[in-house]
């Protein structure tokens, strides 16, 4: 794979988080010591400093803001994606201090996951950057059985733990990271005892394989990483959405996606594919019934091997 090819692959990555732990754990005493309406405030601040400064992002959110709303946005139209992108990050600190009493959390197609716990073999929830999917692991410490972990590569785990740490020092046992020796051995154990696990399926921090598939009327790619795990598990697939609804007010979506239990390996390749097709369908399909909620600001349909040149 050549340079830029792989460059593109992990853009995203590349872009370095902003806070640092310091300001966090200030924001974190402000948000729980003074409560989200006086938190929520500062939200609208910050909001306005990046829809000003933030210039990629802005850009971004105008091309997918286009196409999930089927006409050209308004700035006040960009102003309400940044602002509910910080809503979902600043709610992180109630949800992982399980102050769950600030929310109103309603639960679709509970039957999916629960028909998924009771076989007693776990699953794999794949979700997005879209909306929250802090809302779900929080609302599974409270629901017998739902028992939820987020599998990530290492590098992005050691960060994601860092904020979390930030935060609730207990919320970093929720994670699995893959690349280490032993991470296969932690996932199998999770699943066989029961447990659920968290995937994003929107973005890739390797060079793995993609699928091009038609998104919001455009051709994007989606990698296969995280399907072609499930399948090699020989486990059922859900997707998982956790959509802001404004307020203080979250929905979260369960969707079956795939069972790949009795899955033969002859045919896992083309299954990978029909469930990474239908996993696309659905995000198209939640974008455009709540559009702020996408949280991917670069440019998700731009020929990798065009962003890794830019």
């Amino acid at each position: 794979m050549s340079t830029p090819d792989l460059a593109a692959r992990v853009e995203w990555a590349r872009r370095g988080e902003r806070s640092n732990m310091a300001m966090l754990r200030i924001m974190t005493w402000i948000s729980l010591r003074l409560g989200r309406r006086v938190a929520r405030v500062v939200l609208r601040g910050i909001s306005v400093y990046f829809l000003l400064f933030a210039h990629a992002a802005r850009r971004a959110s105008r091309i997918y803001l286009a196409r999930a709303l089927g006409r050209p946005p308004t700035l006040r139209d960009v102003f309400r994606h940044f602002h509910s992108f910080a809503a979902c990050i600043h709610d992180r600190v109630y949800l992982l201090n399980d102050r769950f009493d600030l929310f109103e959390i309603e639960i679709h197609g509970r039957e999916a996951i629960d028909a998924v716990l009771a076989q007693g073999r776990g699953a794999f929830l794949m979700g997005a950057h879209l909306g929250s999917f802090e809302v779900l692991r929080a609302a599974g410490r409270h629901q017998a059985g739902l028992r939820v972990a987020m599998v990530m590569y290492e590098d992005n785990a050691r960060k994601i733990n860092r904020a979390l740490a930030a935060i609730n020092p207990a919320a970093v046992r929720d994670v699995i990271p893959l690349g280490r020796l032993d991470s296969m051995l932690q996932v199998e154990a999770a699943l066989d005892a029961g447990g659920v696990l968290g995937m994003l399926g929107d973005r890739s921090l390797d060079a793995g394989a993609t699928l091009a598939l038609p998104f919001l009327g455009h051709s994007a790619e989606f990698p296969l990483g995280a399907m072609r795990l499930a399948a090699v598990l020989k486990r059922p697939v859900l997707l998982m959405a956790g959509l802001y609804l404004g307020g203080n007010r979250y929905a979260i979506h369960f969707e079956p996606l795939a069972d790949f239990t009795a899955l033969a390996r002859a045919d896992r390749e083309r299954a990978v594919n029909r469930a990474v097709a239908d996993y696309a369908a659905c995000l198209e399909r939640h974008c455009r019934a709540a559009p702020y909620n996408w949280f991917n600001f670069f440019d998700f349909w731009r020929p990798p091997a065009e962003r890794g040149r830019a």
